[in-house]
């Protein structure tokens, strides 16, 4: 059929519409192997490593398209506005941010319905997302303890203070009175956040710490009975089986009694999931703050009334959807569906409490 490539991958009459989708990919396959090229030039060891073989990788599916066009690849196009876009945000900050978006890009790879892909660079696109989704993983675990804090913190800050003014200021009190009750929820929550965190974070921590194996256990291993001995049992309880445990116990054993050390249990002690209590604390303070100071900026500005209502109401709308959307592309899914859940959350329970004040008012009266 005109137009379709032959089996050895070359096309001698390419129509209009498949040489500008080539192009297409041609320059998206630039624009990727770009990405991956700037983030590599952030980074040192094993990450640079693995992400210059992703730029790699994007070079051949280049050449795939090369070859289809031949005489009519003509000068390198610049890609979609999104690789674009990410191109430079790898180039100036780099960061888990750009691996979340980039395993964004690889999951939406045409490559699966698109005839003149091999099935080669279809697979190659599914292996890369889960690269990217490895390395964006590393990322995450780096800064899952204070992220979750600050998430967490901006958006209580946001919708619960936005419920507070907004109940209150539904009972018909004045301005001044709104004002104060928001400033008094902004500091209560915000320490109250801070102590929360800090609390739950070196209770977690030291939870770990207890099932750390006590390093100065293996002090005592001359002391012990080569024939009877519960030094199997240990082994049981991190997991072996009965006849393993025995195995390694004897093992042990027979290191100690020839003079040789044993070394110490190779234990994992990193809790970078979890994140450091000041840290935690520090940064779900400062963010619920920062989210509890948004619904009562019209009050301080000396807007009243209606005005007040429904510019706090809007300018958190903002706010709930701007984190909703850094929370979905951080964990790689759809931006906007977790902005509006966000929205809709955050409306809804102050909605609710609007309506309560509102009831109350008006028993008061």
């Amino acid at each position: 059929m005109t137009g379709q490539t032959d089996p050895a991958g070359a096309s001698a009459r390419p129509s209009r519409e498949q040489v500008r989708r080539w192009r297409r990919h041609l320059a998206d396959e630039r624009a990727e192997g770009a990405v991956y090229r700037h983030l590599a030039a952030r980074r040192e060891g094993e990450e640079r490593e693995i992400l210059l073989g992703l730029a790699d990788a994007e070079r051949r599916h280049e050449q795939h398209w090369r070859d289809l066009l031949g005489d009519h690849a003509g000068q390198p196009g610049k890609g979609a506005l999104r690789t674009r876009f990410l191109g430079w945000l790898a180039r100036t900050f780099g960061g888990v941010f750009v691996l979340a978006l980039a395993q964004r890009a690889e999951s939406r790879s045409a490559y699966d319905a698109d005839v003149d892909a091999t099935d080669a660079m279809a697979a190659d696109e599914r292996i890369h997302g889960e690269v990217v989704r490895a390395l964006a993983a590393r990322g995450r675990a780096r800064m899952s303890g204070t992220f979750r804090a600050a998430v967490f913190g901006a958006n209580d800050g946001l919708v619960s203070n936005l419920a507070l003014v907004l109940g209150v200021g539904a009972t018909g009190v004045g301005s001044g009175t709104v004002l104060v009750a928001g400033v008094a929820g902004l500091l209560a929550g915000a320490l109250s956040m801070g102590a929360g965190e800090y609390v739950s974070v070196r209770s977690q921590r030291e939870l770990l710490a207890a099932s750390v194996p006590n390093e100065h256990a293996q002090d005592r291993l001359p002391a012990l009975d080569v024939d009877a001995n519960e030094l199997a049992l240990v082994y049981r309880a991190r997991g072996m089986d009965a006849a393993e445990a025995e195995e390694h116990a004897a093992a042990v054993i027979s290191q100690v009694k020839a003079g040789q050390r044993v070394p110490a249990p190779d234990v994992e002690r990193s809790y970078e999931e979890i994140g450091s209590g000041w840290s935690a604390a520090l940064s779900s303070f400062c963010f619920f703050a920062s989210g509890a100071l948004v619904p009562i900026l019209p009050w301080v500005l000396g807007m009243t009334g209606t005005g007040a209502v429904l510019t706090a109401a809007g300018m958190v709308g903002v706010a709930l959807l701007c984190t909703g959307a850094v929370v979905g592309v951080l964990s790689g899914a759809s931006a906007l569906r977790r902005a509006l859940r966000q929205l809709l959350i955050g409306y809804g329970a102050a909605a609710v409490t609007y309506v309560l004040g509102l009831v109350f008012g008006t028993t008061v009266v």
